[in-house]
């Protein structure tokens, strides 16, 4: 078992490196005890206390985490699934493209046509689909006409895109009324669609991905697309729906990432399972997709761009593609399901004690029975990934309190979609209500959201972290990409004892012991040679939460002159503020009647205003708690302490 101090770079493992008390000795500035969070210049300025020894080793036994057997043989079990030989040839064969007809020379060629129907197994938004009904795409809270939908051309902003060309409106329609009402509302708007394209083109309209997603509802949906009475219709659509899958079989690896390669893998799959003589194209399609799926998702199962969004859809995809397997009555490659049981857990790593989604890399608050439904779709009984170190997130539960933390570099510029500079901030609940939250949000920009936002919803500042001069800790760029920055994160995690001492088997009494996490990033290395540290302990039964957040001077750069640093804490929703008469304290009343303070340890905290968007897409207006400091380039540090007083 490795250390427990442990470094995170862009595209490389978790590296073990245990940090030695020499290194890590600015770093504790914090125990357990009352000590005060004021200090006065001098004191501040001095060398702050080393860390409590620690004993060695073999001194040390390191509570055992439990491997599930899946996801100790994962790495090992993404290649394609076992056939006869006849089937590896017909899979060969299909591969270089020779068309399913020639491998059965003698057996009569037939029209388009489904051999099975699916039973959804994600219901839609009713809500939205009533308003399609009405007339209107509802994406976000934000309606738009359907006759003034433009379903070619010009780009679409990202959220009216997925709706519009992955048919993501499909389910909502099927779940707003009997099939009778709404088939006429599907045929008119999947006829203004084919009008629109007639053939695959450069537009959006024929993105790998989104392509993905449109054959895999179609082939889903078909009872609602093939229940009219008009044949000619049908027949079009069957005929879209075999053009389409051909498409993907040569371009599904031209996708722009490994998230819409995978969706048009599934819906080749699909179509090899649902569609007459599919044989070879399922065999073709399931081993391109398993090889996708393990280039896409990290040893402890997230998905390279780090985004909770993105863990969604890929969990989406294969419940969906599940389903496909079981209208035919086979089972799914044992690696799907391996892959599956990965997927879940990092997702509920970052759920809060509402069971709602973090925010995290532009996700907004996606709700609790959403996050639910998906679960229970997927058929995955486990828990939260606590220690989620490829995916760079960790989570500690004490009490009812649930703290998250970015710990890890942002995503590289090939995987990322909606790509945020957040490295160290965190999120902090109790119960079911939110304290601490970032902005997030940028992924729903487009809908109530203002295009015009996304950008700033990315940049450290839309974070509870710490930033320096305004400046990203990575460079944020256009089109949901980012650009140098944080590179590497050090990591360590341990759970410390009432006298600061380091635990050596499990914790002490409730209330008399916490977790201890110090993290620290290079991001802002090159501009100010300064890295950022940040020291979180949590006690353990929740209602206490210390931070320190240092900058230590790193490398050569110059320490002469000042910078302005800023120290933000955005807060949930529908929160009270109060603020001490000293400047250094404000209190916080919660909707459920929990009183807590938030205390800093020298300079003043001063609110301001705030935005925060829920699991809809609506941007909420709440504040934020900024502590501000001009500091000289030789480093600083800054103390503070969240308590709960009621």
């Amino acid at each position: 078992m490795g250390e427990p101090g442990f470094s995170i770079a862009p595209g490389q493992p978790a590296k073990g490196k245990a940090i030695s008390a020499d290194e890590a000795s600015p770093a504790l500035p914090l125990g357990l005890d009352n000590e005060p969070l004021r200090r006065d210049a001098a004191a501040a300025a001095a060398v702050v206390r080393p860390l409590p020894p620690m004993p060695a080793d073999e001194d040390m036994p390191l509570r055992p985490e439990v491997v599930e057997p899946g996801r100790a043989l994962a790495l090992a079990d993404f290649s394609p699934p076992p056939v006869s030989a006849g089937e590896r040839f017909m899979r060969f064969a299909y591969r270089l493209g020779l068309p399913a007809a020639a491998l059965h020379p003698f057996r009569k060629r037939s029209r388009p046509r489904l051999t099975a129907t699916v039973s959804n197994p994600l219901p839609g938004d009713t809500s939205a689909g009533k308003a399609l009904r009405a007339g209107h795409f509802l994406v976000h809270g934000m309606k738009t006409p359907i006759a003034d939908t433009e379903f070619t051309g010009p780009r679409l902003p990202p959220p009216f895109e997925r709706m519009v060309h992955g048919f993501a409106w499909l389910p909502d329609l099927e779940a707003s009324g009997p099939r009778a009402q709404c088939t006429p509302v599907a045929e008119r708007v999947l006829g203004m669609w084919l009008n629109a394209n007639p053939q695959p083109n450069a537009s959006p309209a024929w993105d790998v991905g989104h392509t993905g997603h449109r054959l895999l509802t179609w082939l889903i949906h078909a009872p609602l697309l093939l229940s009219g009475n008009d044949k000619k219709f049908r027949s079009r659509v069957l005929h879209a729906m075999a053009e389409t899958a051909r498409w993907l079989d040569r371009h599904v690896t031209r996708a722009d990432d490994k998230l819409g390669e995978v969706a048009g893998w599934a819906a080749i799959t699909a179509a090899g399972l649902l569609m007459a003589d599919g044989g070879p194209r399922r065999l073709f399609g399931e081993a391109g997709l398993i090889r996708a799926l393990g280039d896409m998702v990290g040893d402890d199962g997230g998905v390279l761009s780090r985004s909770p969004l993105g863990q969604i859809e890929a969990i989406t995809i294969l419940v969906r593609l599940k389903a496909c397997y079981a209208a035919v009555r086979r089972d799914p490659p044992q690696q799907i399901e391996t892959i599956l049981s990965l997927l879940v857990p990092p997702l509920l790593a970052l759920l809060h004690g509402d069971g709602a989604l973090g925010s995290w890399q532009g996700a907004g608050a996606v709700q609790a029975d959403h996050i639910a439904t998906l679960i229970k779709a997927s058929g995955v009984r486990t828990r939260p990934l606590r220690d989620a170190r490829q995916w760079g997130y960790q989570r500690i539960t004490a009490g009812k309190s649930v703290l998250l933390l970015d710990a890890a570099p942002p995503p590289i510029a090939r995987h990322a979609r909606e790509g945020c500079a957040s490295t160290l901030a965190f999120e902090f609940s109790h119960g079911a209500e939110r304290l601490i939250v970032n902005c997030g949000g940028a992924a729903f920009a487009g809908g109530l959201i203002p295009l015009r936002l996304a950008q700033g919803l990315r940049a450290t500042a839309a974070h509870s972290t710490l930033t320096i001069d305004d400046f990203n800790s990575t460079a944020v760029l256009i089109n949901g990409k980012l650009g140098s920055g944080v590179s590497e994160v050090e990591v360590d995690r341990r759970t410390l004892q009432a006298d600061g001492s380091y635990a050596a088997t499990a914790p002490g009494p409730m209330g008399q012991s916490a977790t201890r996490i110090e993290a620290s990033h290079n991001g802002y290395v090159s501009r100010y040679g300064l890295m950022h540290q940040r020291i979180l302990i949590l006690r353990d039964d929740g209602t206490e939460l210390r931070g320190e957040d240092l900058l230590v001077p790193h490398g050569k750069k110059g320490k002469r002159g000042m910078i302005g640093v800023a120290l933000r804490f955005h807060l949930g929703p529908h929160i009270e503020l109060a603020q001490g008469q000293d400047g250094l304290g404000v209190t916080l009343a919660l909707p459920d009647g929990g009183l807590w303070q938030f205390r800093s340890g020298r300079e003043p905290v001063t609110i301001e205003e705030s935005l925060w968007a829920d699991g809809l897409g609506r941007p909420l207006g709440t504040r934020q708690l900024v502590i501000t400091a001009k500091i000289p380039r030789s480093g600083e540090s800054f103390s503070w302490l969240l308590k709960k007083m009621r």
